[in-house]
């Protein structure tokens, strides 16, 4: 007997037991928007194919991803398996154009944010390029931390700069599960309205990493756009993830939880 499903949090769409918001780019923009004026402290999940496969074998990172403010459809795959389970509106919300999206809308609303994650100088000239792009731009502060665990003693003082700096929106770049992690530990210590993990988006906006063309992120073969840029590093992802999503998806048919 297949063992029932857990509640489903009104206005997601239940992928692999994943909790996808079933939103659009500007209603993501929105919801932050209510945060920051509420004061509340919510972190952002932007989450493809490869979250969900790791989310699969980790119960923690399944449950960081269904607590998180908003957990956003970064892939073609997540929107199709939305519109499939009746969620016809859901678009896209790709972490590279969210974080472009909130930049002008932070130059518009007078938002701060602080850049965390990154290779040594990733973030300062993630902030350069940004403050560019969207004159007017409040950069609170940026910050690369080293490739391992921190100490207790740093972490703290991690978040006594990132207090100090009064950021509304705090930018973490550390690649998935890492950032989801690091959100969902450092939420409630951190007085920003929103973290907000966009992974390959510091390298991307940062002028590091090429983009696939927009053709190709509208026909959910980015992947492969990524595989071959990236076949050392991505190929484990990709061609051993992407068969396994869809096999599960056929067995396990997601489902919508319409909101009110």
């Amino acid at each position: 007997m297949t063992p029932a499903r857990p509640p489903l949090p009104a206005g997601r769409v239940d992928v692999l037991g994943v909790g996808i918001s079933a939103i659009t780019m500007s209603g993501a923009v929105a919801e932050v928007g209510r945060w920051v004026d509420a004061g509340e402290r919510r972190y952002v999940c932007v989450t493809g194919v490869h979250g969900v496969m790791e989310a699969q074998q980790d119960p923690a990172l399944l449950a960081i991803h269904n607590a998180s403010g908003l957990t956003t459809p970064d892939g073609m795959p997540m929107v199709w398996a939305g519109h499939w389970a009746g969620a016809a509106h859901m678009e896209r919300v790709y972490g590279p154009d969210l974080m472009l999206r909130l930049c002008e809308e932070s130059v518009a609303r007078g938002w701060r944010s602080f850049f965390y994650g990154g290779a040594d100088g990733v973030p300062e000239l993630l902030a350069e390029r940004l403050r560019a792009r969207f004159p007017g731009l409040a950069v609170a502060g940026c910050y690369s931390p080293p490739f391992r665990a921190l100490t207790p003693e740093e972490d703290e003082a991690i978040v006594e700069r990132v207090n100090a700096a009064r950021p509304d929106l705090v930018w973490v770049g550390l690649s998935t599960p890492k950032q989801e992690r690091w959100m969902a530990e450092h939420t409630g210590r951190l007085r920003a309205a929103a973290l907000i993990g966009v992974g390959a988006a510091f390298d991307i906006h940062a002028g590091l990493l090429p983009q696939a063309p927009r053709w190709l992120q509208r026909s959910g073969l980015e992947w492969a756009y990524r595989l071959l840029r990236e076949p050392r590093r991505l190929w484990r992802r990709y061609v051993y993830n992407n068969p396994r999503f869809v096999w599960a998806l056929l067995r396990r048919r997601p489902r919508y939880a319409p909101p009110g």
